[in-house]
């Protein structure tokens, strides 16, 4: 069965893994369902702006630009199987961090940032919606719908405009926590690889470690050091610092690596992942293994230097627990 649903009126803040991508793409791929030739002509009659001002199809979005979004006519099929969240029926957050410049939650897995894709209601459009007397609300950056942890937005320009300028300078520091197949053996190790992004014949967006010379202007540099946290007979918990924020930047490297995080169904081992989902209860994993437990930055407006937190949810902490009882 098919429905149809209106996204409202949206804008939206580019950030460094969007950044360089055509603006059509960019429509292409958060709306799956609607038709290019509908999503051109928004663009022709000026309803979808960037900073206030029409762009054409082949315009590059670079960091910081704010895109407003019109209506858009979406069709969601088998929409009662669709992962939604809207008015009336809000998921409770929790606040790690909140002031009148930003606010800092820990994101669920399984949740997506912001809606497209047949999702109406991310978390932007769910906040948004619960605080109507808001006048600004802006994600910082975003985190894959399976990836839980620090989320950051900023509830005034300024203080967007600053975090970002701190994530181009590589002034935010970012750590992850992820269960990968295999058994790591360095205690710490920087990955410098170039990453290329492409679509699949399926319309899903990708990205691969560059081939050839990691010189070609078109790739993306990308940086992560890993840490070993501990490791068991065919896992290993490792801290993932990025000093590249690109797109799947983590899954990817590890994947390159031969050790794919478990649970990630773009580029994980599809037959461990499967095996993992039949286990029993106490080590049945239904997700990626990836949490994003720390972020470090200077508050927009103090200059205080501030360390945000969120602890392992309580599915990845008892899949480490079915590991120290084997």
């Amino acid at each position: 069965m098919n429905t149809q649903s209106v996204a409202p009126v949206t804008k939206e803040c580019v950030g460094e893994e969007e950044s360089d991508q055509r603006i059509d793409n960019f429509l292409f791929r958060r709306f799956r369902n609607v038709p290019k030739s509908h999503l051109y002509q928004l663009l022709r009659s000026g309803q979808v702006r960037v900073n206030g001002k029409r762009a054409t199809a082949s315009y590059r979005l670079q960091t910081g630009d704010m895109i407003r979004i019109p209506p858009v006519k979406v069709t969601e099929k088998n929409a009662s199987r669709q992962i939604t969240n809207i008015p009336g029926n809000f998921f409770a957050f929790t606040v790690l961090y909140e002031d009148d410049a930003m606010l800092v939650i820990d994101k669920p897995g399984g949740m997506a940032v912001h809606g497209g894709s047949g999702i109406s209601f991310g978390v932007i459009e769910q906040l948004r919606a619960q605080n109507p007397g808001w006048k600004f609300l802006e994600l910082v950056h975003r985190l894959d719908r399976e990836t839980s942890g620090v989320l950051l937005l900023a509830k005034k320009r300024s203080a967007l405009v600053e975090l970002h300028r701190q994530i181009r300078a590589g002034l935010m520091e970012k750590h992850y926590l992820t269960m990968v197949k295999g058994k790591w053996r360095n205690a710490k190790q920087h990955v410098k690889l170039a990453l290329d992004k492409y679509v699949t014949a399926a319309g899903e967006r990708r990205v691969m470690v560059a081939a050839g010379s990691s010189k070609d202007s078109k790739s993306m540099q990308s940086h992560t050091i890993f840490s070993l946290q501990k490791s068991w007979q065919n896992f290993s918990l490792l801290d993932a610092e990025i000093k590249t924020g690109r797109t799947h930047q983590i899954r990817v490297h590890l994947a390159h690596l031969g050790f794919p995080i478990i649970g990630d169904d773009k580029y994980g081992d599809f037959e461990v992942n499967k095996r993992l989902a039949r286990s029993g209860v106490q080590n049945k994993l239904g997700r990626m293994f990836l949490h994003a437990h720390t972020v470090g930055i200077t508050h927009p407006l103090s200059g205080i230097r501030m360390h945000l937190q969120a602890p392992l949810p309580a599915d990845l902490q008892r899949f480490i627990d079915s590991l120290e009882d084997m």
